[in-house]
């Protein structure tokens, strides 16, 4: 958008602060620098903070440094609050004390969908009147070439159900695992990307060493393109989530969703997936028969996701950035967005 030199973007200069080794971007209009001498937090909170000289700042991952006013940063979730359970004492303890500070002093706190905005004020971490709601896009999935690889081609069929890989409890796979020998028994497999150690989810016991299990680990983007297309569907049995990019993804390559019905997934999926208990395995099993039973349906949902996906743009949430940093900057932006509006 820089590029093409839209209202907002004019006489704008943005710069990408980098720790050193950090792996170069190639962008068109946005220079790379990498500053300081070391990494992690103390980089963040000193060394990026002092690289500004006076400018603003885009923080998109949570944290940002505190002392730093002309900031707006993204804060994705309240899940430290909301799934406990998922990080270590340490973890928590940093992002319960940083994300409160970083509410009062931030120009403008972002973040990825309604549900989490309302968490975030719901906990008095951010102020309603600084917050704005910029959701993550699905144009980078049109960008994937799908092929597969040896493993994904033995796993994808249309009795494949394919499960984002996390051990972290909040995203509960350990649910869909828990049904492997019935999904077995009624001829269905599921497909675990993320994550290729059956051992870490030991507290399924044997089931997680089940036949009708492929654990892929990590795996290409073409490779998941490939495999989403080709499956049953994609199942995200979150207890939380604050928005759920996985789903937005297999919706725009037309792969049929069964998401739980909490937290961000009903706002992100709307009418185009299915939904279950995440407490309710035989919902689960239920839905998954469902589609395995009607293709009308699978058509279906693969059409209405597909639909669904394009409300997530990545250029709308830019322009949402580009509003806001105009704002920050003092710019009367009334005029500009109509314009910008027009151009995009």
């Amino acid at each position: 958008m820089i590029a093409e030199r839209g209202p907002l973007t004019r006489e704008l200069e943005l710069r990408l602060h980098c720790p050193p080794g950090s792996s170069d971007i190639s962008l068109n209009s946005i220079e790379h620098c990498e500053i300081g001498s070391t990494g992690g937090h103390l980089w963040e909170q000193t060394m990026l903070a002092a690289s500004l000289h006076g400018g603003g700042l885009l923080s998109l991952c949570n944290t940002g440094p505190l002392l730093s006013r002309k900031h707006i940063v993204c804060i994705h979730d309240a899940n430290v609050w909301n799934a406990p359970q998922s990080y270590s004492l340490g973890f928590r303890a940093s992002y319960k004390a940083m994300l409160p500070c970083l509410g009062k002093t931030a120009y403008k706190i972002s973040t990825v969908s309604n549900f989490s905005l309302g968490e975030l004020v719901r906990r008095d971490i951010v102020p309603a009147r600084r917050a704005f709601v910029a959701p993550n896009g699905h144009e980078h999935v049109l960008l994937w070439k799908p092929e597969h690889s040896a493993a994904t081609r033995l796993a994808a069929s249309r009795n494949t159900i394919v499960l984002i890989g996390n051990a972290a409890p909040h995203k509960n796979v350990d649910l869909i695992l828990g049904l492997a020998d019935r999904l077995g028994k009624a001829g269905l497999e599921i497909a675990v990307v993320g994550m290729s150690d059956s051992r870490i989810f030991k507290t399924g016991s044997a089931r997680a060493e089940a036949r009708n299990i492929h654990w892929l680990g990590r795996i290409s983007d073409s490779e998941l393109a490939a495999l989403l297309m080709d499956s049953l569907c994609l199942a995200f049995p979150s207890l939380t989530e604050g928005f759920g990019l996985p789903v937005v993804e297999a919706m725009a390559l037309g792969c049929p969703v069964v998401v739980s019905d909490r937290a961000s997934l009903p706002e992100v999926c709307g009418n185009a997936a299915l939904y279950a208990p995440a407490d309710n395995p035989h919902a689960w099993l239920d839905r998954f028969m469902g589609l395995r039973n009607s293709k009308a349906l699978r058509l279906q949902l693969a059409a209405k996701g597909k639909a669904r996906a394009l409300a997530y743009s990545w250029r709308a949430s830019a322009l949402r950035y580009l509003q806001a940093m105009a704002v920050v900057d003092g710019i009367d932006t009334e005029t500009n967005v109509v314009r910008l509006r027009e151009l995009t």
